[in-house]
């Protein structure tokens, strides 16, 4: 019985390694995949998305509805259906049509997986067990999701804050991958090494331009008299 147990442990350990390295690997994908140009229009509208994400907080949403129903309108049609694209199609259309009518519901969905992610991030920086990242992953929904009702505006500026700081940190570091590789001789692998090697660079660079930009968000907001949700 011991000896099961003991098998059941490594091979979750196993598979929690095995998801991590693919997260890893899409991750970097993301990164080298983009061009100079696709990079710097990551920044600037991560930028906008992170400073200014407020203002246009309800398209933002619907969008994010829009294409978490096209993900899942892909894998139903591909699965039941038989047809992947008329599948996304129509899922990107039911959920962005919901998100407008239940915009309040939306926003504090997309703050309980703010949450979400932020905690599971920490998690993962401390070098915690990524067998149990769900616990942590699910203390931020439950926190972000308990925020989001109580101070919906806080929610507003927690989705945008991360998603904005994702965009920009993702084209920051292609450019920074592409001066890397092709200008510096011979080249380095800083950015790599980083992402792959020390599990904390990645929650870093993304949850500390996410923290300024909610500073910067909840200053806009107070000086705004008419802004509501």
């Amino acid at each position: 019985m011991m000896d099961l147990m003991l098998l059941a442990q490594i091979e979750a350990s196993q598979n929690s390694q095995n998801l991590n390295t693919e997260a890893l690997n899409f991750i970097w994908q993301q990164i080298t995949d983009l061009s100079w140009l696709h990079a710097v229009i990551a920044i600037s509208v991560g930028l906008v998305y992170m400073l200014y994400g407020w203002r246009i907080f309800r398209v933002l949403v619907v969008i994010s509805f829009g294409l978490g129903g096209m993900y899942l309108g892909m894998y139903a049609g591909e699965h039941f259906f038989g047809s992947l694209i008329w599948g996304g199609v129509l899922g990107l259309t039911v959920f962005a049509i919901i998100a407008v009518p239940l915009m309040k519901w939306c926003v504090s969905v997309l703050g309980a997986v703010a949450g979400g992610a932020i905690t599971g991030s920490l998690w993962y920086a401390a070098g915690l067990p990524l067998d149990y990242i769900w616990a942590g992953a699910i203390i931020g929904v439950v926190g972000g999701g308990l925020m989001s009702f109580i101070l919906l505006k806080s929610a507003v500026m927690l989705f945008t804050g991360l998603g904005g700081s994702i965009l920009m940190m993702v084209g920051a570091l292609s450019l920074v991958y592409q001066y890397e590789t092709q200008i510096v001789d011979p080249p380095t692998w800083h950015v790599y090494n980083y992402i792959h090697y020390h599990q904390w660079f990645l929650p870093v660079v993304i949850l500390v331009p996410m923290i300024i930009g909610m500073v910067v968000q909840y200053r806009f907001i107070k000086k705004s008299q008419e802004w509501e949700i």
